[in-house]
């Protein structure tokens, strides 16, 4: 049922009492925060220690910045 990922990525969501850190398929927010800011920052701190990525969405629910803390499946060409 897992992926071949270290742990689950972080996504951070609108929520109706402010930003939601949210574990990819999951019902209930790991974290609610009052800014986006504070949200961004502990799923940073979470996807890092799981290497996984986080997911930034924006108010309209698209997502506007994606962050790789672990095997990236899509590395930089360089």
């Amino acid at each position: 049922m897992s992926k071949s990922q270290n742990g689950k990525n972080q996504h951070v969501v609108p929520h109706p009492d402010g930003w939601a850190v949210k574990p990819e398929g999951a019902g209930r927010a790991t974290r609610v925060t009052a800014t986006q800011r504070e949200a961004m920052e502990i799923a940073r701190e979470i996807a890092k220690n799981q290497g996984s990525e986080r997911i930034v969405h924006g108010e309209n629910g698209r997502i506007r910045q994606r962050n790789s803390y672990g095997n990236d499946p899509y590395p930089p060409k360089g």
